[in-house]
């Protein structure tokens, strides 16, 4: 609620309209009748689908992945995510690209492929990574943690 994917899609449009290569996904709050009911992760080129859900029963009856009253739909995510990563970590490396990953948060990180392919672009040379994650509360997530401490990593902390 502080303004991440706000200022992420700003950029966005900033870069593309200084015909800047750019490419991957944000997160977007679902609402009904003005209560949040989950997330929609959506790609730059514009393909949505469900990233989470609130839950209608508190009762897991198969291997469900929550995150308090959310239930992750780990399929959905990974079926939108994980091309994009991919067609970023293997296009052309005569341009420097840059992916925007908005977030690399705790329902996110239910999902081993997607932090392979996080850590993967992070280490291609010909990518920039604009990324938002988490301020630390709780346990803290080790795929956010190792991308804080890295040397080539500037965090900026939105407000």
């Amino acid at each position: 609620g502080i303004g991440k994917t706000t200022l992420i899609q700003k950029v966005t449009q900033a870069l593309r309209s200084s015909d800047v290569p750019v490419d991957g996904f944000y997160t977007e709050e679902v609402k009904e009748g003005g209560r949040r009911r989950g997330f929609d992760v959506v790609t730059l080129s514009g393909k949505r689908g469900p990233l989470s859900r609130v839950s209608s029963d508190s009762s897991a009856s198969r291997r469900e992945y929550r995150v308090g009253q959310y239930v992750v739909d780990l399929v959905s995510f990974e079926q939108l995510v994980l091309p994009v990563l991919r067609n970023v970590n293997h296009g052309s490396d005569s341009e420097k690209k840059i992916c925007v990953i908005d977030e690399i948060g705790k329902m996110e990180l239910f999902s081993q492929a997607f932090i392979r392919a996080v850590r993967e672009t992070l280490t291609d040379p010909a990518t920039v990574v604009l990324g938002t994650i988490p301020v630390p509360k709780g346990k803290p997530l080790d795929l956010v943690e190792e991308i804080r401490s890295r040397k080539d990593v500037k965090v900026f902390n939105v407000s």
